[in-house]
């Protein structure tokens, strides 16, 4: 395969890179070997199944290829050393291996960083899961772990779909063909090349920054005095802080019909409003009981987009989604949520999907890149402790729209482990399979010591959308009735003579008693 350079875009993961903090992302899968052939699946299974499916994407073999001085963006080149053994590994829980071990493991996993001069892929298959309440004996784990530089978010979903099959018993695969790996460019070719790009990087900039400066500058000077002005409007939380290089990890299942019930409460609502309401409730449910959350503003959220013109990375487009955590009334939080949907994006969201912005980025050279992705790394850390642009990532990651199977083994959870970065310490994966939604939060070991109470957190704010629901259909069952009871019930023969003051008191008086049956439906639970 011809030798495919890094874009500025990918490029920019590595460069952002540090010893706390990563570009890594990790897929979690969890399968049912019962319906897999004779019930069992071997180790050595899962290694020839996967060896059969390397030819399916190049990033299975290529490693990084630096240009020597960090003259240009690096290129990819087929790995000559490739073992498919250092890549895929076996390991299991120890006893018990409960769900919190399991967070604790793939967590540990995630955190370490990829060998960049290895192909940037790891795979563990992880056993040991018994103890596990709502999975059958024998279920196992997968976990595919990648870079950002090597996979767009949005397309890891279709990444790991290339290792699983629609049926459980697929048709024999053709023999893969033999690989040999091609040669790398010299050194003094990446140097000659590297200069070249450099020394044109000038010309090429020009005309993407005078776009900037056009389209993108108005946005970032509304921000900028949105930062300085009303610092209040963009409250910072303790995620707004410098992050270790140690991770956790926990989620929370629900089911699609569950979220399509909370979304009808409010007409107009999509699936991801109530999503972000569920967020935004346990985000305030969280920081109150920890006397932290700002009483009078929302947290934000940063939410990453494929734009639906096409999906290259560069395209990607940004909303800045404000949570609600102000908003103590859960049917209020989302009606809100479903009015912002609406609205054109603000100067965040804007800033951050500006086409220009990625133009230039693409076209400025690598050293320049390079330095000014770190610089922006080291401010939004400093900013982030006073006036952050946003006090979380939320990402909706593409999953299989059908059940998939791994050598037999049905699919029966999918969930993602997400990088955080200095200055935005929590992340939430939204992944949608099978018929279930999992709400997945990442943070570091320091901000969210507790993960496993901000994962109850979620759960608790869940069920208070789900008790508003479970209200609807009650209130109306007790209008029918009634209603009913009002059409049942004989009315008395009109009075012509009637006194209009004897009259006067008895229309003035307060039916009491179908005003308490109102109070009592409109309880909540």
């Amino acid at each position: 395969m011809p030798m495919r350079q890094l874009s500025g875009h990918d490029a920019g993961f590595l460069y952002t890179d540090t010893t706390q903090a990563n570009a890594n992302v990790s897929l979690l899968h969890i399968h049912d070997q019962r319906t897999a052939p004779g019930g069992v699946v071997r180790f050595k299974q899962i290694l020839a199944h996967i060896e059969g499916r390397l030819s399916a994407a190049p990033l299975f073999r290529q490693r990084l290829q630096r240009v020597p001085m960090g003259l240009d963006h690096p290129y990819w080149v087929d790995d000559p050393n490739f073992d498919l053994e250092y890549h895929v590994r076996h390991i299991a829980l120890p006893k018990p291996g409960d769900w919190r071990q399991f967070c604790i493991q793939v967590s540990r996993i995630h955190a370490r960083a990829l060998d960049l001069d290895r192909p940037l892929w790891e795979a563990y298959v992880i056993e040991g899961l018994d103890s596990f309440l709502d999975l059958p004996p024998g279920s196992f784990a997968l976990l595919f772990k990648t870079h950002l530089a090597a996979v767009d978010l949005h397309r890891l979903g279709a990444l790991s779909s290339l290792l699983y099959d629609t049926q459980a018993s697929p048709a024999a695969p053709p023999p893969p063909a033999p690989w040999f790996a091609e040669s790398a460019p010299g050194r003094l070719g990446l140097v000659r090349r590297g200069l070249v790009n450099s020394a044109t990087a000038p010309l090429r900039l020009a005309r993407p920054l005078l776009r900037v400066a056009t389209s993108v500058a108005p946005a970032a000077v509304a921000l900028a005095s949105e930062m300085l002005l009303r610092p209040q409007n963009l409250p910072a939380t303790r995620f707004n802080a410098i992050v270790s290089p140690h991770r956790v990890f926990e989620t929370r299942r629900f089911t699609e019909a569950e979220f399509e019930a909370i979304r009808a409460l409010v007409p107009g609502a999509t699936v991801d409003d109530a999503v972000a309401a569920v967020i935004g409730g346990a985000l305030r449910r969280y920081l109150d009981d920890n006397g932290e959350l700002p009483p009078t503003h929302s947290l934000a959220a940063i939410v990453p987009e494929a734009a639906p013109d096409g999906p290259a990375p560069q395209q990607l487009r940004w909303r800045h989604v404000r949570l609600g955590t102000d908003i103590a009334d859960a049917r209020q939080r989302l009606t809100t949520l479903a009015a912002q949907a609406k609205d054109a994006p603000d100067e965040v969201a804007r800033l951050l999907g500006s086409p220009a912005l990625a133009e230039a980025s693409e076209q400025a050279s690598a050293a320049l890149l390079a330095w000014s992705r770190r610089l922006v790394g080291r401010a939004s850390a400093r900013l982030g402790s006073s006036t952050p642009p946003a006090n979380c990532t939320l990402a909706h990651l593409p999953a299989p729209t059908q059940p998939m199977f791994l050598c037999g083994a049905r699919l029966s959870y999918f969930s993602a482990i997400l990088p955080i970065t200095d200055g935005l310490g929590l992340a939430f994966a939204v992944t949608r399979y099978d018929g279930r939604l999992v709400i997945s939060p990442t943070s570091c070991r320091e901000l969210m010591p507790d993960p496993e109470v901000f994962a109850q957190c979620v759960r608790d704010s869940f069920q208070e959308y789900l008790a508003l629901t479970v209200q609807r259909p009650v209130r109306r069952i007790a209008a029918a009735k009634k209603a009913a009871k009002a059409a049942a019930k004989p009315r008395p023969a009109a009075r012509a003579a009637r006194p209009a003051a004897a009259a006067a008191p008895t229309a003035a008086r307060p039916r009491g008693s179908s005003g308490g049956r109102a109070r009592r439906a409109g309880r909540p639970g």
